[in-house]
């Protein structure tokens, strides 16, 4: 650990006031942890928020940061892709002294790619409620902490907001669009699960069928990384990636997993990355399309038998399981 004296001092340097004419410039979508490190000289307020759990946070987090654990920004066991309730996010926005001023940059664990979902999942939230100054620190801080950067221990207080979200539902697919597009074919749905998901093999255990969308094209979320690491790619590459995806032209896309986490990954690559247009998240995903209470149609569904040997399966590991 740093000593306190120069910890507050850099803590103090992320939040200094930047008079540089590039403030009034977006936020780049990915930090290094070098620029992180950098920016409190590059934004009128800057806000870094730790999705860890707070024990995590405890033992070591980026000066300065506030924490709010992904928990708190996903729905209910029964479906975690759900959006909390609009009240409980503007409540927990304004606890983070966040406005349209701020510049909010999140942090994960960067342990594995899967952790990239979160991060991505809680920046598409902010936008969702009307914030554009944001950005995803690449690599978490397992990166921060491979650059010897300083970890505090220090709780950080900020002062409550009475900023009052603006829904940009353009970025948001429900269970009834989805349908729309499913049926009139007139959306490039992206699915951002691994094979076993996209062919039927397996299923999230809050989904009622196996399978995935009518038309449904695979984009696993993993490709969006460095070989060996947890790194995102830069933009030359992401648009490489993104090139893999059919649409025509004036469609939108619609980026959909098992919950809204490893899509949240796809969505972020495509739309802040790649630069794509009309990208939208479908949050409750597969879960929620199989919970409707008539049968949503689906591809690449395993015949009854296998269903039934598949949900067995499922029921004896978990009477095993202590």
């Amino acid at each position: 650990m740093i000593p306190v004296p120069s910890l507050r001092r850099f803590a103090a340097g992320l939040f200094t006031l930047g008079l540089l004419a590039f403030q009034t410039h977006a936020a780049q979508p990915l930090l290094s942890a070098a620029e992180l490190a950098r920016a409190g000289q590059q934004a009128p307020v800057l806000r870094i928020i730790d999705i860890r759990p707070p024990q995590a946070f405890a033992e070591g987090h980026v000066p300065g940061s506030l924490n709010a654990p992904y928990g708190k920004w996903r729905g209910p066991a029964s479906n975690p892709g759900e959006l909390p309730e609009l009240g409980e996010l503007t409540a927990l926005v304004q606890s983070l002294g966040l406005t349209p001023a701020s510049h909010a940059v999140v942090v994960s664990t960067g342990a594995d790619t899967t952790d990239f979902g979160a991060a991505a999942r809680v920046y598409w939230t902010l936008k969702l409620l009307g914030l554009q100054e944001l950005s995803i620190l690449n690599g978490g801080i397992k990166a921060w902490s491979a650059q010897q950067l300083p970890l505090s221990r220090e709780a950080a207080s900020v002062t409550p907001s009475s900023y009052q979200p603006q829904m940009d539902m353009s970025l948001l697919a429900t269970r009834e669009d989805v349908g729309r597009h499913v049926r009139l074919s007139n959306a490039a749905l992206v699915d951002s699960r691994p094979d076993a998901f996209y062919q039927g093999r397996t299923r999230a255990p809050a989904a009622k069928l196996s399978g995935t969308l009518p038309g449904a094209q695979q984009l696993d979320f993993n490709q969006w990384f460095q070989p060996g690491s947890t790194l995102f790619v830069d933009a030359d590459q992401a648009r490489q990636i993104a090139a893999k995806i059919r649409r025509e032209q004036g469609q939108d896309m619609v980026a959909f997993c098992n919950t809204g986490h490893w899509a949240a990954t796809d969505w972020f690559g495509l739309s802040e990355m790649a630069g794509l247009p009309g990208v939208k998240l479908y949050a409750g995903s597969m879960v929620d399309w199989t919970q409707s209470k008539e049968p949503p149609p689906m591809a690449h569904q395993p015949g009854r038998a296998q269903s039934l040997a598949y949900d067995a399966q499922q029921w004896w590991k978990k009477i095993r399981t202590p």
